[in-house]
C-alpha cells in the first residue's frame, strides 16, 4: 500500500489550512498514494482558542476534506477539532475516502512537560482500526505513542500499520524521544507506524505544541525505512503488508504475551 505522510504547519485559519491539505493530497495522488497522512491539529495549530472554531464531523470543514478526498481519489487523515461537553474539544482524526468513513478521538491527552491538553481538550474512550481496500490500518494520536497497549490493539484488530499524526513539542531530548518511540511501538506490536509531525515552525510559541517534523515510517521490525528533516516536506512510502506476518513469525511477542499475569 502506498501512503504520503504530508509533513507541513499549519496555522490559526481553517479555511487555509484546507487549501494547503487540498494542495498536499494532489500531490500525493499525482506519486500513487492511496492514503494521506496530515498531522494532528491540521485544522488549526495549537495555541488557537480551540472551542470557537471546532465543528462537527457533518460540518463545513469536514465536508471539504471529504470533496478533497473523493476528487484526488484517496483517502485522507487529518486532524481537527470536534466539540465535546462542558466547553471543551475533541482532538480528532477524520479518516475520509471511497469506501472509508470513520473518526478517531485521541484517548491520551498530553498533561505532560508543563502542557496541560485535558483543560481543554475531552479524552476519547475506544481505539479505532479502518479498512482500506482489505488492509487494516489502526490511528492514534501524538501522545499516544507512549502507550504501547494501543498499538497492541491496533495489532490484536487485524492492523498491519498504524498510522500517528502529531503535533510534537519540541525541547531537550524530545527529537531522540520521538525516534526511539516511534521505532518502539512498531517493534512492540509488529506493524508497520507511519508517523507524520507537524513541520517546525520559523519560531516555537512558549505556550504550545507545534511541531519538529522528522516524520517517519518504521518497519514491523522496528527499523527506520523512512525518515525526514524538519522542514515542510512530503514523504511517499510503500508499505509491504506481507512483511508483518513475515516479521510475526520470526518475532512472536505478540502471541508470547501472557496479559493474565499483569491483570
Amino acid at each position: 500500500m502506498r501512503i504520503a505522510l504530508s509533513q507541513l504547519t499549519t496555522g490559526p485559519d481553517p479555511d487555509k489550512n484546507l487549501r494547503l491539505i487540498e494542495e498536499w493530497t494532489q500531490r500525493a495522488a499525482d506519486s500513487g498514494a492511496r492514503v494521506v497522512v496530515f498531522p494532528e491539529a491540521s485544522m488549526a495549530c495549537f495555541g488557537t482558542p480551540l472551542a470557537p472554531l471546532a465543528e462537527p464531523l457533518d460540518g463545513p470543514w469536514a465536508d471539504e476534506v471529504r470533496r478533497i478526498a473523493r476528487t484526488t481519489g484517496t483517502v485522507v487523515v487529518a486532524g481537527m477539532f470536534t466539540p465535546a461537553p462542558e466547553g471543551r474539544v475533541a482532538n480528532t482524526l477524520l479518516a475520509t475516502g471511497p469506501e472509508v468513513e470513520a473518526s478517531y478521538d485521541k484517548i491520551h491527552l498530553y498533561d505532560a512537560f508543563g502542557y496541560r491538553e485535558s483543560d481543554t481538550v475531552a479524552a476519547g474512550t475506544a481505539p479505532r482500526v479502518i479498512n482500506v481496500d482489505g488492509v487494516r490500518l489502526g490511528l492514534a494520536t501524538c501522545y499516544d505513542v507512549r502507550f504501547p497497549e494501543m498499538f497492541r490493539a491496533h495489532a490484536d484488530a487485524g492492523a498491519v500499520a498504524t498510522l500517528l499524526a502529531a503535533s510534537w513539542g519540541a525541547g531537550p531530548g524530545k527529537l531522540q524521544q520521538w525516534e526511539l518511540l516511534v521505532r518502539a511501538r512498531a517493534l512492540d506490536a509488529t506493524l508497520w507506524i507511519a508517523a507524520v509531525d507537524q513541520a517546525a515552525p520559523g519560531s516555537e510559541p512558549a505556550s504550545a505544541p507545534t511541531g519538529i517534523g522528522h516524520s517517519r515510517v518504521a518497519g514491523p521490525d522496528g527499523t527506520v525505512r523512512h525518515a525526514l528533516g524538519a522542514e515542510p516536506e512530503l514523504l511517499v512510502a510503500d508499505l509491504d503488508v506481507d512483511e508483518v506476518a513475515e516479521v510475526r513469525q520470526k518475532t512472536s511477542v505478540l502471541a508470547n504475551r501472557r496479559p493474565g499475569v499483569w491483570r
